[in-house]
């Protein structure tokens, strides 16, 4: 049943408003700030559609999905969450003070590290040219998860975990393998005129240009867990996949190298020769001659010797003159038709 009302049916949400806002979305009170709430309702509901991922639902349930996904990091987006919430109406209100601004500030107030392990985390970073995020991790002091929460809530960006999010195959087409393994990112899919990137660090003017460039659109930047990247990358851009986006030839970069490059590798295809076509009416070369002549004359002694052997069986093991004879217009039959056919 294709008009399926799946935001009744499956999300138990009330017949009204269609599409609902965010919040209703992800089954949340109006305005909610918890985000760890927020996640915890995304990550219930998440693995509650992904039931009906399959069969005639397939194609409805992932983009269920990707809905719900986009609500969530809309609402742990600090930036984007203000304007949402201001769109639906909420009044402004102050921002706490108190509030952790930075990755070891996050994790001492979340109570993953010790207030007193702050210098030792800060040296340890500084003499092997960490970020704090890390270094943390490096030092089994929090878990990655929560090192890049930590981190993205000093980037003021959403976190996102991988394994709940469903790229959009024609998102993936557009960026190339090549993009994505050097700056370490997964596009993601489209979101009110942005495209979602996951990214493992703040992701730099070079790929907020290519993603503009490529895509159309500017990029909105979420934070993932470095190895769920290189995973997700390694899923997505097998070798020999999205080698280079199909727009690619039309897009030059900063340098102009990328548009030459291609000019030139067009060039040398189109300059590359062809197999040379023969008639078979064409005379045979030196070469075909002689191994036509070679199989001829094989051929003809099998036909001869053969036919002898047929003739000395036949007649209880003996063969005289006239069965040598009779090899003998066997192989000429042979011969003369092989020179008539093959020889043309």
């Amino acid at each position: 049943m294709s008009d399926i009302d799946v935001y009744k049916e499956w999300l138990g949400i009330p017949e009204g408003q269609r599409p609902p806002d965010n919040y209703t979305l992800l089954r949340l009170v109006q305005f909610e700030d918890d985000i760890d709430k927020i996640r915890a309702n995304y990550r219930k509901l998440n693995a509650h559609v992904r039931k009906y991922s399959t069969g005639q639902y397939l194609l409805r349930s992932q983009e269920l999905l990707n809905e719900m996904a986009k609500a969530m990091l809309c609402l742990t987006d600090p930036d984007g969450k203000l304007e949402y919430d201001a769109g639906l109406g909420r009044a402004p209100t102050e921002s706490d003070n108190d509030e952790p601004t930075t990755v070891l500030q996050y994790l001492v107030a979340k109570n993953l590290i010790k207030r007193s392990q702050i210098s030792e985390i800060e040296h340890f970073a500084e003499a092997r040219g960490l970020s704090q995020r890390d270094a943390v991790i490096q030092m089994k002091l929090a878990e990655p998860a929560d090192a890049t929460r930590a981190l993205a809530v000093e980037l003021r960006l959403p976190y996102v975990d991988l394994e709940d999010m469903l790229p959009e195959d024609n998102v993936l087409d557009q960026v190339p393998r090549r993009i994505v393994k050097k700056h370490s990112c997964l596009p993601l899919f489209e979101d009110r005129g942005r495209l979602l990137v996951a990214c493992i660090d703040d992701p730099s003017p070079e790929l907020e240009d290519e993603i503009r460039m490529r895509c159309g659109m500017p990029i909105r930047a979420v934070l993932a867990i470095p190895r769920a990247v290189n995973q997700a990358i390694a899923k997505y851009y097998a070798p020999g996949m999205r080698d280079e986006a199909a727009t690619a030839d039309e897009v030059p970069t900063k340098s102009g190298t990328k548009g030459a490059k291609t000019d030139k590798e067009k060039s040398e295809k189109k300059a590359a020769p062809k197999p040379e076509a023969r008639s078979k009416s064409a005379p045979l070369t030196p070469e075909e001659n002689s191994k036509r002549m070679q199989i001829t004359a094989i051929a003809t002694c099998w036909a001869l010797i053969g036919t002898v052997g047929i003739c000395y069986f036949l007649n209880g093991g003996s063969a005289g003159m006239m069965e040598v004879l009779y090899g003998v217009l066997a192989g000429a039959v042979v011969f003369g038709i092989m020179k008539l056919t093959y020889w043309k």
